[in-house]
Order: structure tokens, then sequence, then C-alpha cells
């Protein structure tokens, strides 16, 4: 009887873990942290004060429709990034499975398009809370980067091209993926890919940690990002 209680009350205490990982509070903080932003610079940019933003991201307050949209604005984001579809039959299935047509759009994140960006990215993990997050990238026929091509920042970075090709530049090296080949290297090296192929690329990939692709161009702009400290 004994281990059957405990059993239970684990039990109990994984969903709730679960229902936490897909709320709003953990969105938003999740975000937060993301855009390096501090409670204190996100209610500056919300109107929003500190106090209310930190109930919201311990699920301790249910903020108005009007208090989204303010700090969703803030966080450069649509009032949807904060409820992506979860389909389900259980805790664990909402919290932690994405389906490929509930892919939520990473461009929105770093607030470029795929012409200003040089392809569509969408994210393939459940959250952007953790170690690190996947995604899957679409590279049009000869579409790259116009303008700053090269990230550098701290952290990994690891990708397959599960279709077409890749030119991917790593320090000085030019390199041509295929489908089914790999890479994994320090984010340190100045790196950027390219499709100068006449068909689509996709790349399935890994970065770590959370980075937007227009705060990590090589330059000043990467210093300046790079130097700012995590968000507590």
């Amino acid at each position: 009887m004994a281990n059957s209680t405990r059993n239970e009350e684990g039990g109990a205490r994984v969903i709730a873990l679960a229902k936490s990982l897909i709320s709003l509070g953990s969105e938003v903080r999740q975000l937060r942290h993301a855009r390096k932003m501090s409670l204190k610079d996100l209610a500056a940019e919300s109107g929003i004060s500190v106090s209310h933003l930190s109930a919201i991201e311990r699920n301790a307050s249910n903020p108005s429709v009007d208090v989204v949209h303010a700090v969703a604005s803030a966080l450069g984001v649509s009032a949807n990034w904060f409820f992506a579809k979860r389909p389900g039959d259980g805790p664990m299935e909402r919290a932690h499975v994405v389906r490929a047509q509930n892919r939520r759009d990473l461009n929105t994140l770093y607030q470029q398009t795929s012409v200003e960006l040089g392809y569509e990215d969408r994210l393939l993990s459940s959250s952007i809370g953790g170690q690190f997050y996947m995604g899957i990238a679409t590279y049009l026929p000869g579409a790259e980067r116009p303008e700053e091509p090269l990230q550098q920042h701290v952290g990994e970075e690891h990708g397959v091209v599960i279709e077409g090709e890749l030119e991917m530049q790593i320090g000085d090296e030019l390199i041509t993926l295929r489908a089914g080949d790999s890479y994994s290297f320090s984010a340190s090296i100045p790196h950027h890919g390219r499709n100068r192929s006449n068909e689509v690329c996709k790349l399935v990939w890994a970065v770590s940690p959370v980075v937007i692709p227009k705060d990590v161009v090589v330059g000043e702009r990467a210093a300046s990002a790079q130097s700012k400290d995590p968000a507590r």
C-alpha cells in the first residue's frame, strides 16, 4: 500500500510538472530569457509592473488579454506564440510532442523574414526553455542571407541535411553538405549556411543556447550581444 501511494504521488508530481511546461508563465519566462531581458527590462517595455510579470511567470496570476498582448509586443512576438497548438490525449503528449502541422514559426521569434534571413525556420522542440533547441530550416534554391552572413556565438551547432545540399562556411572553409551529411562544431567559430543549388534544401539543426540570428552576426553587434549577462 505504501509503495502504491508513493507511486501515485510521484505520478501526480510528474503530471503537474508536464502541465507547468505548457503554461503561459513558462512561455513568457523562456522567451524573456531568449531575448536576454530581465523582469525590469520587460516591465519597462510592456508597461506591466515587475511584480505582476513575476506573478505571471510563476503562474500565480491570470493576466487579462490586454496584458498578454502587451507582454507579447514587448517580447517581439504575437500573443499566439504563447498558445502553441498542443493536442494530445494526456499531459505528457501535450507537453512534449510537436505534431508536424503545429510547428512554431521561428522567423517570428527572430523578427526576420525568410528573405532577410536566407531561410525559413520552424521549431521542432516543444519549447525554447532547455539547454538546446532543435529546428528545421528550409533554404529555397539560391537562398542566402543578403547581408552580414557570418554568425558567431557561445555554444554549439549541430545539423544534418535531409534534403538537397547546403554550402556551409565554417571558419575560412567552404564545405558542401548533401542529404545524409551532418556536422557539429563550436559556435564560437564564424559560420554560415547557404543554398547555391537549384533544389530546395532542408536542414534539421540543434543549437545551444537559444540565439537570435541578428544578434550574433560577426562584428560589433555580435560582440555587444555576447557581452550581455543572461536574464535572471
